[in-house]
């Protein structure tokens, strides 16, 4: 093979882009979503420490949002998987435009109340944790069963294009414009994500469903943690999260390290780069099918990675193994996305999506917690290198305890053949 034709196998396959239209107007979507999420990200926490001059205050905002992220992110996959789906991305897309209007509202008031954007934060974090499960949920019916793999590249490619560019624009509107419009480019991004919502055609569910309630959450978690295949994936984003999750060091890492606070944004961004560029090279993972073991590669890739940046003597050589880390993570996520989109029964999928979103929520909460204690009691260099270390042995004891995680393979798998047999009974083609 020339080298041209390998670099050629290196593009991201983009099969399901062309194949189908649905799938087409829910990644278009959910871009736009984040991109405008993004945006507010960005808006939220200025407003509040303008208006306080706390950092407490800033900081309340994910205390705020813990609780109901929880409540709301289980509630919405038991949801998902009873309700119309589509009908539910519309209905809470339209109350989520309606909720960033309000703090739009209350940005451009000459006396802005701080309480108010408490209440609303609560509020617009319990309608997207409803959502999410829907909208993951619904991707795997948009394309066919062999377009997985190259279908959660390209959804993790879209929102990563909103992680990076949101910040960015939500900077220079809060530094030339006023955070008012923050709010307002989010409503937009929500109201045109809730269009080609409405667009999308209709996919009831393939069998009775199960009413939301306390016993369908209960059903989904045995389910899920009955499966080891499925509790490697979640304990390996676990470990990755709360182990060597670095995010929280960057500004003690560029000021008090490296004496470079102007170059703190890069800090933030290395990994968004990275994840992106690995995203852009992702053609070779549709071609793997033993997933299991390439999730446990890219993820003792990401702890080591972290931990050669706590170890670098230079910033930019600390800005390249940040690089390299978000893409050993964003491969890591994509084969796990896949795992889950191949084997996961449609009547379970919201309340997965639900399970999954936690797990991949609350471990960067507590992966602050660890890092900012751990740099607090030893050195920022040592709290980075330490929870690297720590996250390559967490997943390596991972593998070795649940062999049948590091044994998957996408072909041979009964949940895999299972689902598989299950939509070519269906019928299901994707639109073009």
């Amino acid at each position: 093979m020339s080298w041209r034709e390998r670099l050629r196998a290196l593009r991201m396959d983009v099969t399901p882009w062309r194949a189908s239209r649905d799938f087409r107007l829910l990644l278009t979507a959910g871009t736009v979503f984040y991109f405008g999420a993004m945006v507010s990200y960005v808006a939220i926490p200025y407003q509040i420490y303008t208006l306080t001059g706390s950092n407490f205050a800033v900081g309340a905002i994910g205390l705020v949002e813990l609780v109901p992220l929880v409540v709301f992110g289980l509630y919405g996959g038991a949801l998902a998987d009873h309700v119309d789906r589509r009908r539910l991305l519309v209905g809470l897309g339209v109350a989520q435009a309606v909720l960033t209007a309000v703090l739009a509202v209350n940005a451009f008031r000459d006396d802005p109340s701080v309480w108010l954007i408490f209440v609303i934060s609560a509020f617009l974090v319990s309608t997207s944790a409803m959502q999410r499960p829907s909208r993951e949920a619904l991707m795997p019916r948009t394309v066919a069963h062999d377009q997985l793999t190259a279908a959660n590249a390209l959804f993790s490619f879209g929102m990563q294009i909103g992680v990076l560019a949101g910040p960015m624009l939500g900077g220079l509107l809060v530094a030339y414009v006023g955070i008012g419009w923050c709010f307002v480019v989010d409503v937009t991004g929500l109201l045109v994500a809730t269009v080609l919502y409405r667009l999308m055609r209709h996919y009831p569910h393939r069998a009775e469903t199960t009413p939301p309630s306390l016993a369908a959450i209960g059903e989904g978690m045995r389910y899920a943690f009955g499966r080891r295949d499925l509790l490697g994936t979640y304990l390996v984003d676990i470990a990755a999260m709360l182990l060597a999750l670095p995010v929280v060091l960057f500004p003690a890492l560029a000021e008090a390290v490296f004496d470079k606070p102007e170059l703190l944004g890069l800090l933030y961004s290395a990994e968004t780069i990275g994840a992106v560029v690995a995203t852009v090279l992702s053609g070779w993972t549709t071609r793997v099918h033993h997933h299991g073991r390439a999730i446990v590669v890219a993820a003792v890739a990401y702890g080591g990675f972290v931990a050669l940046a706590g170890v670098m003597p230079s910033f930019w050589l600390v800005v390249v193994m940040l690089a390299l880390s978000g893409g050993a993570d964003m491969i890591s996520g994509i084969f796990r996305g896949t795992v889950w989109s191949q084997t996961i029964p449609e009547a379970m999928r919201g309340r997965l999506a639900g399970i999954e979103m936690l797990s991949y929520s609350l471990g960067p909460l507590g992966g602050q917690v660890r890092a900012g204690v751990t740099a607090d009691l030893w050195s920022v260099r040592g709290a980075i290198t330490s929870g690297g270390l720590a996250c390559v042995g967490g997943v390596v004891g991972t593998a070795l305890w649940l062999r049948d995680f590091w044994s998957y393979d996408d072909r041979t798998d009964d949940h895999a053949v299972a689902e598989r047999a299950t939509r070519a009974a269906a019928g299901e083609a994707p639109s073009q």
